[in-house]
């Protein structure tokens, strides 16, 4: 076929195509988490499913994202350059998504044939995930520094969007039409977006597909690694840092948390409080749409202006306080208003935070590893998920359901002591020795080689 030319930018050149790129593969991450962590759980407990099938449905979908990291250095090593490091990967991964929603829609009886829903919703999420994995490498490489912190507001923001409307989608369609119909209409949406990174380049001069004029940039050609001792070496060298360690457990605390609630409030909401899967699905989407556009407005300018682990600590506080709340608040519960409250912080906070710590991930991201290593603190933190969603059903078949929500913020207070020993500013200075070391070696085998 004949060359294909475009006249827009490429993602290095223009900052506002950089934000609208990843605000796009951001709103697409979130739609398969809004159905499968928000609203089939609620469904299932609308249908008297027990929390153990619940529960069993959300580790089934939160697997795919602890196999993050068999991917990402997969990304590292193989590509076609002359399309971008991340960029194929990326639609690679919205063609898997949308192809296995298609399949996920059209599951007979999924309530009574839970072994191959479960095994659809992996399939979905694993797609989620491998979407996830280039779209953050595609970020570290092409987002420059002064920009990530902003870039991340908008980018969790839209996520959270992207769930949101999902949830609320998909639920209103599930309850007016058919199982089907709501799944299949989401595939459209994840099919729709695909043409973002299709049609736009990382950087000056490559392929927009195979099959068009372009070549590699000189940049990428600098930044890929061509053999999996070196991908590894260096992979090692930077997450053995003790600031790079402590990192990951946060990540792999605050994570386990947020799915722990993620997972109880839909069970909380439909079978303590008597709300129906619709009214959850419309509260959530509503709370968490304010918390999403509150993250894309200010959430990247907060952390720029008083500093990442300034602001974390405050979150951290209000999410423990908020929660504490609760617990002591039972005769409360059955006041709408009161309930819309909690969510509504618990939603905003969960978008701040992650913001936060993506910024700090992303800072200290060495480039020529950068989707191995950021996936690394990803697969860590998704590991966490699943941990911490198998804590549900002994915690809810031992405890109240006043000790069992508190648990969360216990989890969120170890997540907020490690915090303080977490020195960012160091962590930067040691990847910058990496890389300058890197660049010695380097220097000194072309010298050689020249010899």
């Amino acid at each position: 076929m004949g060359s294909t030319k475009t006249t827009l930018p490429a993602l290095s050149e223009n900052t506002i195509l950089r934000y609208f790129n990843f605000i796009a593969l951001y709103f697409a991450q979130g739609i398969p988490e809004g159905m499968l962590f928000f609203g089939i759980p609620a469904w299932m407990a609308m249908n008297g499913k027990s929390a153990g099938e619940i529960a069993s449905f959300a580790i089934a979908c939160g697997l795919p994202w602890s196999f993050k990291f068999i991917v990402a250095p997969l990304m590292d090593r193989y590509t076609i350059l002359s399309m971008g490091r991340k960029r194929p990967w990326v639609i690679f991964g919205q063609l898997g998504l949308m192809t296995s929603f298609i399949l996920m829609a059209f599951i007979p009886d999924p309530l009574n044939n839970l072994d191959t829903f479960m095994l659809a919703g992996f399939i979905v999420s694993f797609f989620g995930a491998f979407q996830d994995v280039a779209t953050d490498g595609m970020a570290v490489d092409i987002i420059p520094p002064d920009e990530q912190a902003r870039a991340n507001g908008f980018m969790w923001g839209s996520k959270i969007i992207g769930t949101s409307a999902s949830l609320a989608l998909g639920s209103w369609l599930l309850n007016q039409y058919s199982y089907t119909v709501s799944i299949a209409s989401l595939s459209g949406l994840v099919g729709t977006i695909m043409l973002v990174p299709i049609f736009l380049r990382e950087r000056p001069g490559e392929k927009t597909m195979p099959w068009t004029a372009g070549t590699a940039s000189l940049e990428n050609k600098q930044l890929q690694l061509t053999n999996w001792k070196a991908i590894f070496k260096s992979l090692y060298s930077v997450f053995k840092l003790k600031n790079s360690l402590l990192l990951a457990i946060i990540g792999f605390l605050i994570a386990g948390s947020i799915n722990y609630m993620d997972i109880l409030l839909p069970i909380f909401t439909v079978k303590e409080l008597g709300w129906t899967n619709l009214t959850y699905s419309q509260v959530f989407a509503t709370t968490s749409v304010v918390g999403g556009i509150g993250g894309m407005l200010i959430g990247g300018l907060l952390v720029d202006k008083f500093g990442k682990k300034r602001m974390l600590n405050i979150y951290f506080f209000v999410w423990i306080a908020s929660t504490v709340v609760l617990f002591f608040m039972k005769p409360f519960w059955a006041n709408t208003i009161f309930i819309n409250g909690y969510m509504f912080a618990y939603s905003t906070l969960s978008v701040f935070c992650n913001i936060g710590l993506f910024a700090i991930a992303m800072q200290c991201c060495w480039k020529k590893v950068s989707a191995s290593q950021f996936t690394l603190y990803m697969t860590i933190s998704n590991i966490g998920r699943i941990a911490f969603a198998a804590l549900i059903p002994p915690m809810k078949a031992n405890f109240s359901w006043e000790i069992t929500l508190l648990g969360f913020a216990g989890i969120v207070l170890v997540s907020w002591v490690l915090l303080q020993f977490l020195n960012i500013k160091l962590f930067v200075k040691n990847v910058e020795k990496l890389e300058n070391k890197d660049i010695e070696r380097r220097g000194m085998l072309s010298t050689i080689i020249d010899v």
